[in-house]
């Protein structure tokens, strides 16, 4: 776990512990995860069409491929050579989502 996951785990455990999560509203009702509430209302109906059309945005599949790589590269079953594969091709990929993300940072800057 990184630093920042361990601190806001001791903070949720410390708050639980004082009972100041307690009485929230919706407490023990299931959460509703169809709606995602960071996509503006206007773009949620296009963005449940896609999902119901089976649409995966490039960000997830990419999130899902490196994890898959990274799981590789940690197996200690594999020989020498496969990790290293794994590795370089982890590599390329985050090279791609930064050169992505920094293409479309650019991009809205120069609007």
């Amino acid at each position: 776990m990184h630093l920042f996951e361990l601190l806001a785990e001791r903070k949720i455990e410390e708050a639980v512990s004082r009972g100041e999560l307690d009485d929230l509203p919706g407490q023990g009702a299931p959460l509703d995860l169809e709606e995602d509430p960071l996509i503006p209302e206007d773009l949620r109906p296009a963005y449940r069409i896609l999902k119901n059309a089976g649409f995966i945005p490039p960000e997830v599949e990419h999130r899902t491929e490196s994890a898959r790589l990274e799981d590789l590269v940690l197996r200690s079953d594999l020989d020498a050579a496969a990790r290293a594969r794994a590795a370089r091709k982890l590599a390329l990929l985050r090279t791609r989502i930064e050169a992505g993300y920094y293409a479309r940072v650019v991009s809205r800057l120069a609007r």
